[in-house]
């Protein structure tokens, strides 16, 4: 007995038509029966009845059906493990992200990647977007999740999403209704990232100030997202911080107020070494931009 001899049982099994699974099976009729009485033989049990009008599984025929669409299955699944073994789709794959981009999102990545390649260990890495276009180059990570600009020509990379930007202040401290009402904050305290950690968002924060006619006080600063929004929670001060944030940190104490006027967005970028066709960050790529996410976002 051979598996070609169970693939053309279940065929026939599924079309119940010598004609149509010789047609699915790209081979002629003949050579197809011949395969069925082979394996009738060999099993010393008649699988089909057969007349001039139709074509009947027997009850021998319905067990073997069930079980070896189970066997069948279950050799699919143990080849696509060997080979993803044999591929080098095994050991230690690293993922990196920017504090501001975490979110339900990466952790529904995760677990995919992990039931997509069982072999594998999946590293999870916060670095910001600097040092990981550094590590990309390098070799040092396998994936990451950045934010725009990227000048490299060792990394290739695709949008995400683009993510505006909005305010963020504990409203026991502030009032602010809408983005209108922004220009009363010339005396306020702003709390955000440091100018040689982030200098595009700080500059953008320049930029969205300057256009609601005003120069930000910004006292505290610092190099990670959930230290500025727990500085702002604890109401040390009111920060622009890019919109996604909210998903990760949407705390009672604090509002978000989407600033649509601003022109300016960020926009966030899959990123991978250059020439590097791995199957893993293909997939992630795939998963991560399908259009549930992309609604989401």
């Amino acid at each position: 007995m051979e598996l070609r001899h169970l693939k053309y049982f279940l065929k026939l099994a599924e079309e119940l038509s010598f004609v149509r699974a010789a047609d699915k099976l790209f081979i002629s009729q003949p050579p197809l029966s011949r395969q069925i009485k082979e394996l009738e033989t060999e099993l010393g049990a008649v699988l089909f009845e057969r007349n001039n009008k139709r074509v009947m599984l027997t009850e021998a025929g319905k067990y073997y059906q069930k079980e070896i669409q189970e066997l069948v299955q279950n050799l699919e699944r143990i080849n696509r493990t060997t080979k993803k073994i044999s591929q080098n789709q095994s050991g230690e794959f690293r993922i990196a992200y920017v504090s501001s981009t975490f979110s339900g999102d990466i952790s529904k990545l995760i677990q995919f990647l992990s039931n997509e390649y069982p072999f594998v260990n999946f590293r999870l890495y916060e670095v910001p977007t600097v040092k990981q276009i550094a590590a990309l180059e390098e070799g040092k990570i396998d994936f990451g999740i950045i934010r725009a600009p990227l000048h490299s020509p060792k990394i290739d990379a695709q949008l995400w999403f683009k993510d505006s930007f909005s305010l963020v202040f504990n409203r026991n401290n502030y009032s602010i209704e809408s983005e209108e009402e922004l220009e009363k904050l010339n005396e306020a305290t702003f709390v955000f990232f440091n100018k040689e950690y982030a200098p595009y968002f700080y500059d953008a924060l320049l930029q969205i100030c300057a256009k609601y006619g005003f120069n930000p006080k910004v006292v505290h600063e610092s190099n990670n997202i959930s230290s500025i929004i727990q500085l702002v929670k604890n109401g040390l001060g009111i920060s622009i911080v890019p919109t996604a944030i909210k998903k990760s940190h949407n705390y009672p104490e604090l509002e978000f107020v989407e600033l649509k006027k601003s022109v300016l967005f960020t926009d966030i970028l899959l990123a991978t070494p250059k020439g590097n066709p791995s199957e893993i960050s293909k997939l992630a790529i795939e998963f991560l931009t399908k259009p549930t996410f992309e609604n989401e976002n």
